[in-house]
């Protein structure tokens, strides 16, 4: 079989100026094609797929997109070849957009005329995922690589990230921001961990607010369940959620899944499949809340 195709875009909208039409999509149309469709484009080698469906996005309609909730991902032929492409909903702030890279029209439209205009069906299908709501992100991310902890001889509270877990701490700053290009940062004062959020608050101008809750002060057997532990984290987790504004959390692997319990405590959510299961060294689970409520959880790796 030939070698898949892998791509990525969004679903821009934004509330109807006529608030009885309800929202209206962006539509992009290739003179190359004569098609409408939704905005999105191929994956360059070695690209994580946020940064495609943000990069592709921009270049197509010139909107810089803040990716919302992840949506029905498309499958299908393309000139013999299969083709994968992943999208994600994008609440656009100010609606201003414009043709480039390949497109020669783009269009705002009301949701049935959009669905009506679309060349491909598989395109409705995706549109028929979205659910179209401000949503803000919460994101808990674990420390990138910072080598072995048998390895250091000093304290383990300023064990830095290694040569590897430097790099990836600059690749994390770029995944966090496809979900909010400014955020409240907060992590363990482990440096590890400061470190590995530090670029992505940079990119911005922002800090790194250092909380004592967030760190793991010892490595009992029966750390997680023990609620001296698991309350303040809810506290921490219920004034995020109450201020209604994105904020990234960076931990370790040892609270990472008490503080997703706590989190989807405190919404009033089911914990989601494999939640259990050790994140790798700096991948991060984004949840998406409005109004108190979570809409969707996602898990994204390096």
């Amino acid at each position: 079989m030939s070698e898949a195709i892998f791509s990525a875009g969004a679903v821009l909208w934004r509330p109807a100026a006529d608030r009885a039409h309800g929202i209206e999509v962006l539509l992009v149309h290739r003179s190359k094609y004569d098609d409408w469709s939704l905005p999105k484009g191929k994956r360059e080698p070695g690209e994580h797929v946020l940064l495609t469906a943000a990069r592709e996005v921009a270049e197509e309609t010139c909107v810089h997109p803040v990716l919302g909730p992840r949506l029905r991902t498309t499958e299908y032929l393309a000139h013999g070849r299969p083709k994968q492409v992943d999208y994600w909903s994008a609440l656009s702030a100010h609606g201003e957009a414009a043709p480039s890279h390949e497109i020669d029209a783009v269009c705002w439209l009301p949701l049935p005329e959009a669905l009506e205009r679309l060349s491909y069906p598989h395109d409705a299908d995706v549109i028929a995922s979205l659910r179209p709501r401000a949503t803000v992100p919460l994101m808990l991310v674990r420390h990138a690589s910072a080598g072995h902890k048998d390895d250091w001889a000093g304290d383990d509270l300023l064990r830095p990230l290694d040569a590897e877990g430097a790099l990836d701490a600059l690749l994390l700053a770029d995944l966090l921001a496809c979900f909010a290009p400014h955020a409240r940062v907060i992590s363990s004062p482990a440096l590890r961990c400061t470190e590995s959020v530090r670029p992505y608050a940079a990119r911005f101008g922002g800090s790194v607010e250092a909380m004592t809750v967030l760190d793991v002060p010892g490595r009992d057997a029966d750390f997680l369940a023990r609620t001296d532990r698991a309350d303040p984290l809810r506290h921490l987790f219920r004034n995020l959620v109450a201020v209604g504004r994105p904020a990234v959390v960076c931990l370790h692997r040892e609270n990472l899944q008490l503080a997703l319990a706590a989190t989807c405590s405190v919404l009033g959510a089911p914990l989601p499949a494999g939640w259990d299961q050790v994140l790798p060294k700096g991948a991060f689970w984004v949840l998406h809340i409005a109004a108190g409520e979570l809409i969707c959880l996602e898990r994204y790796e390096l």
